[in-house]
């Protein structure tokens, strides 16, 4: 009965005009995707939002021969294909409004670990793979679940650098399970699945790696976890749009700051600078979000420690905010009479310096 309901999913998810959104209202208005398959035209016509052009191809034969082709090739390829509405997709990703409603597994992972999503751009520097090298290195033995999105730079290397440290991962494609793009990181997806780890992908194995299927993916990756990890992007990478995802499912941010003279840190600190994520000014930062390794001792900065000396400009804030314990940006300004855009820099200075946090809703504190 289930392999039946599985038949009946894909095909009605390949069908034209049924995203997983409308998928989702069909699952709720028939009981089971078989039964939305075979409800006539004018039971469909009564859903609210469908019209004759939504439901043109659904009960449409053709798509039914094409998710019979698919499971074959799943079956043959040891592919396991999850269903949102049977509660098997991993379970921070079923929470998610938009999450697909059909995704394809290879591979196995234990569900127990505690998922990190890391992102970046395909143009890594050696500082960011100095970042992520070391940082895997902390994350070693603390029940942790890399994911990414198995593309070139940033990518590849927490992949790698999770393998390197017996960390399981997680790949998310932006293509069907047919092939591997990029072609160069076969044989790591091969480790990666040898290893506990799995690929997934939201993509039938007759759809292509489009550029509008990366930015479909984003979403997979932001849904899966509860902190996300943004080592290097330039002002319109598309980690931009991961991070966007992972703000509007309410979940951790955190983005590696850098000189404002490096492109590709400048999408980081951006979204630092606009509270869309937190910064990272030391490695404790990360195992204190995730919990762990509460001792602090023996862990490396990514600064140098120096005294706390302030200018004139900086004093007043840093003393007012010492002084409330947590204050918004708006009682700030309120309290020193000093307009927000003028506070904004200072902020983000004593915030790259360690002197202060940001927290969401723009408020912050001593460090």
């Amino acid at each position: 009965m289930f392999q039946e309901e599985v038949l009946y999913s894909v095909a009605l998810r390949a069908t034209p005009h049924i995203g997983d959104v409308n998928f989702m209202k069909l699952i709720e208005a028939a009981g089971s995707a078989k039964e939305a398959w075979l409800l006539s035209k004018k039971l469909l016509k009564e859903i609210p939002g469908f019209g004759s052009r939504i439901i043109k191809d659904i009960g449409n034969e053709e798509f039914l021969k094409f998710a019979e082709n698919e499971l074959n090739f799943c079956e043959k390829n040891n592919i396991k294909i999850l269903l949102r509405h049977h509660n098997q997709l991993p379970k921070l990703l079923s929470q998610c409004d938009d999450a697909p409603a059909i995704l394809y597994q290879k591979g196995e992972y234990d569900e127990n670990l505690i998922p990190v999503s890391i992102v970046g751009t395909r143009n890594m520097t050696p500082y960011g793979k100095a970042f992520i090298e070391e940082l895997m290195t902390l994350l070693k033995d603390k029940n942790l679940l890399i994911v990414s999105g198995l593309a070139l730079g940033t990518d590849g290397c927490a992949h790698t650098e999770a393998l390197k440290n017996n960390i399981s991962t997680v790949g998310v494609l932006a293509h069907g399970l047919h092939l591997l793009y990029p072609s160069q990181h076969k044989k790591l997806a091969k480790e990666m699945l040898e290893r506990g780890g799995a690929i997934l992908s939201e993509f039938t194995s007759n759809e292509k790696p489009d550029r509008e299927h990366f930015l479909q993916r984003n979403r997979i990756v932001a849904g899966f976890s509860g902190l996300t990890i943004v080592v290097e992007t330039a002002f319109g990478g598309g980690s931009m749009s991961t991070v966007s995802y992972a703000n509007s499912y309410n979940r951790e941010v955190y983005a590696l700051p850098g000189k404002i003279s490096d492109p590709y840190s400048q999408g980081c600190n951006l979204i630092i600078s606009q509270n869309k994520a937190r910064i990272i000014s030391k490695y404790q930062d990360i195992l204190d979000e995730l919990g762990l390794n509460k001792e602090k001792t023996n862990i490396p900065s990514l600064f140098e420690p120096e005294m706390i000396t302030l200018n004139q400009e900086a004093q007043p804030i840093y003393d007012c905010i010492a002084k409330n314990k947590q204050i918004s940006l708006d009682d700030l300004s309120e309290k020193l009479e000093i307009p927000p855009f003028k506070l904004l820099p200072i902020l983000l200075d004593l915030e790259l310096k360690s002197y202060i946090k940001a927290h969401s809703g723009k408020q912050y504190s001593i460090a």
